[in-house]
């Protein structure tokens, strides 16, 4: 069976990997967390999945690197210097970089493309995202991921479309760009919605997340997918086959 080893296994995402994954056929390799052995994890394991943290992303990549093991990368909030890191460890293993694991959200990220793609500019997108209290990236992982669906959609990047703040602004909305909505509250595993509205009618496309098993399904079934794949980038679409 598969072994698969878990970086930030203490997290909340960690313990519920490591509960699914036997539930799946595959075979717990693992953990390690802050000042634990990442190599001997590594050298242990057929594919990795991180949920860590940003500050151990580099020490993670350096022990798949040299054990040569496929790692999924669920760790959000990384900036460009990880995503370097990113690129740079994907010319020697496999990797899967994913804001969100669920194989819905996935799935709906497919339908925004494409909507966004057939309905045009004159289609306002507007990203609607709630979490519980103690997440604290805002927008999430998955709402960026969702909005870059729409962006693709429509040929361009997120960063031309984005507009993350409307606070005092007494300008009206831009034709084409992406708004964004994130509520923090309670104990809400995850809820986002992708409103497309036009001219009388508009189109709600949304997911919620009713535990946080989900992710870790989604996450375990990725890792399998994963392990022994040649070296590069791959995503959740890859998994899914879209």
């Amino acid at each position: 069976m598969t072994r698969i080893g878990i970086f930030g296994s203490r997290g909340r995402m960690g313990a519920a990997i490591a509960t699914v994954i036997p539930m799946l056929g595959a075979t717990y390799a693992g953990g390690a967390d802050v000042g634990d052995d990442s190599a001997a994890l590594a050298g242990a394991s057929d594919v990795l999945v991180d949920f860590s943290s940003p500050t151990a992303l580099g020490e993670h990549l350096t022990a798949a690197r040299l054990a040569g093991t496929p790692i999924l990368i669920g760790t959000t909030g990384l900036d460009g210097s990880h995503q370097a890191m990113v690129d740079d460890a994907a010319r020697e293993i496999a990797i899967i970089q994913a804001a969100n694991t669920s194989l819905g959200i996935n799935f709906l990220a497919a339908m925004v493309e494409q909507a966004a793609a057939r309905l045009g500019n004159d289609w306002d997108v507007e990203v609607v995202e709630m979490h519980h209290r103690h997440k604290v990236d805002a927008p999430s992982g998955t709402a960026l991921l969702l909005a870059q669906a729409a962006a693709n959609g429509r040929g361009k990047s997120l960063p031309e479309l984005s507009r993350f703040d409307r606070f005092d602004s007494t300008d009206p909305r831009e034709p084409g760009t992406i708004g964004f909505a994130s509520l923090r509250g309670g104990s809400v595993a995850g809820d986002h919605m992708v409103v497309l509205a036009g001219e009388g009618e508009r189109i709600e496309l949304g997911h919620r997340a009713e535990s946080r098993e989900i992710f870790a399904r989604g996450a375990v079934k990725a890792a399998l997918w994963l392990a022994g794949k040649s070296a590069g980038r791959y995503s959740m679409a890859d998994v899914l086959g879209l």
